[in-house]
């Protein structure tokens, strides 16, 4: 079945979002307190689980089950030289992550995840943003339910993650065009490219907001005029996830400002994210501020891949280990506090 077969059917479920079960979160947060030691001496490790035990409805949130999804796309916005890489890399680096080649591939088996990657007309990049829409409105539909079709009800946690030479420049279209700002506060270096790489890709931005200026700043607009198709789908497999509550690791500035359109409609939607760790371009700190969401870790990762996400993974594990397998004070015959 498709998740989103209309516009309008996307953008009522970006409406009416829901909401976590507030019982089995206060379940949590009350074993939480009889566990063997002293309240909040886990930090955000208690936070973590009670936030898990709201979305998957169960006072022992668990991990059984999680899927790394990586979308790739290509951008025809790359024609004015904003990437240091060609958009053949595209395709090269999926067939590294189906070769099993990747860090993903490594991190995402470190952290017990399993791995889709779904690579999307990479033959057929969107048009030049500079000039028309990045995708008509049946591609943008394609796109968000190829994102939505790797959710899935049996997942206790969705992580998505992008592939996509020029991305970069697409994110920070998206974040200026959704959250406002100067442009230059959201342009950074991306794959590497220097300082007059940078001026360029601030032009570029500064042009395509020009010329979709006079357009609606709805999600599903803004998403089809300056994003792109893996871009796209990771908002699509956001909003699927929310409806079917599964949890939603996020990963770097791209996978991030995939859902700042969303958010400029419906501020909830980050409600179900954890942000997984704030990269090192630089207008990933910002985004996170004005999403609310506190990394989970600052490594000066900057890869994309889902590749910080899946790092931070180890530490979801740990925080539901500690809350369903430790022993409390009743159980372990230890005096509890007063």
């Amino acid at each position: 079945m498709t998740a989103f077969p209309t516009i309008d059917a996307f953008e009522a479920a970006l409406a009416d979002l829901r909401a976590p079960d507030p019982a089995a979160a206060a379940a949590a947060s009350a074993r939480q307190a009889q566990l063997t030691k002293p309240a909040g001496s886990l930090g955000r490790l208690e936070d973590i689980a009670i936030f898990f035990a709201g979305w998957q409805g169960r006072e022992k949130p668990r991990i059984n089950r999680a899927r790394v999804a990586v979308f790739a796309g290509n951008h025809g916005v790359t024609a004015h030289g904003i990437s240091a890489f060609p958009t053949s890399v595209t395709g090269q680096m999926v067939d590294n992550f189906k070769a099993g080649g990747a860090a993903i591939n490594a991190l995402s088996a470190a952290a017990g995840l399993e791995l889709s990657v779904v690579a999307i007309d990479l033959d057929r990049p969107t048009a030049d943003f500079t000039a028309a829409a990045a995708m008509d409105a049946g591609d943008c539909l394609d796109a968000l339910n190829a994102g939505a079709a790797t959710v899935t009800g049996d997942l206790d946690m969705i992580v998505p993650g992008e592939m996509g030479i020029g991305n970069s420049t697409a994110a920070a279209a998206l974040c200026a065009r959704s959250l406002d700002g100067a442009v230059s506060d959201w342009v950074g270096p991306g794959t590497g490219v220097d300082a007059e790489g940078v001026a360029r890709k601030v032009g570029v931005v500064e042009r395509a907001l020009a010329v979709h200026d006079y357009a609606a700043r709805s999600a599903f607009e803004t998403l089809r005029r300056v994003g792109g198709r893996e871009i796209a789908a990771i908002a699509g497999a956001v909003l699927r996830a929310r409806q079917l509550g599964v949890p939603v690791l996020l990963d770097g500035f791209i996978g991030c400002a995939a859902i700042a359109p969303l958010a400029a409609d419906n501020p909830a939607i980050t409600a179900h994210c954890l942000a997984g760790h704030c990269s090192a371009e630089p207008g990933h700190r910002r985004l996170l501020d004005i999403l609310g969401l506190d990394p989970l870790l600052s490594l000066d990762m900057r890869l994309g891949e889902a590749s910080g996400a899946a790092v931070a993974a180890s530490i979801v594990r740990a925080a539901l280990a500690a809350h369903g397998e430790m022993a409390t004070f009743a159980e372990a015959a230890v005096a509890g506090a007063a």
